[in-house]
């Protein structure tokens, strides 16, 4: 008899260990599901898909001031800045903006040669708006 009742024991341990288990593995599918990036959990920016809300690649690429209001909007707390496109002051804020992007962008260069080679690709066409 005591053999019977350790294996009940056991039965019943099992069974609520697999209980366990179902909860955790919804809680981790709910989390999973609330749109979450690699690494760490850190939310994807929602991006806007309107009309309007991105610039044609012959026009220069990039948002337009539509896109990112819209930005702003779904993304509360952003600070998502327009292209710096006109004349600026040496070491200004939009001077250093435009130096910082132009230096990122050349390394999305190298790294996709066939959009670099390519004068209508998007990545150059946004570059010549940036004035890059």
């Amino acid at each position: 008899m005591p053999a019977k009742e350790a294996l009940q024991e056991i039965s019943k341990q099992l069974i609520k260990a697999s209980n366990l288990h179902k909860q955790q593995s919804k809680r981790v599918k709910a989390i999973s599901n609330k749109n979450y990036a690699k690494g760490g959990g850190v939310r994807k920016p929602k991006m806007p898909t309107g009309k309007g809300m991105k610039r044609p690649t012959k026009s220069g690429a990039g948002m337009t001031d539509k896109g990112i209001k819209a930005y702003r909007a779904a993304n509360p707390g952003s600070k998502l800045k327009g292209a710096v496109t006109g004349n600026v002051k040496k070491g200004s804020k939009a001077a250093k903006r435009r130096k910082s992007y132009c230096a990122r962008s050349a390394g999305q260069m190298k790294k996709f040669p066939k959009a670099a080679k390519d004068p209508n690709s998007r990545m150059r066409q946004a570059r010549k708006r940036w004035k890059c």
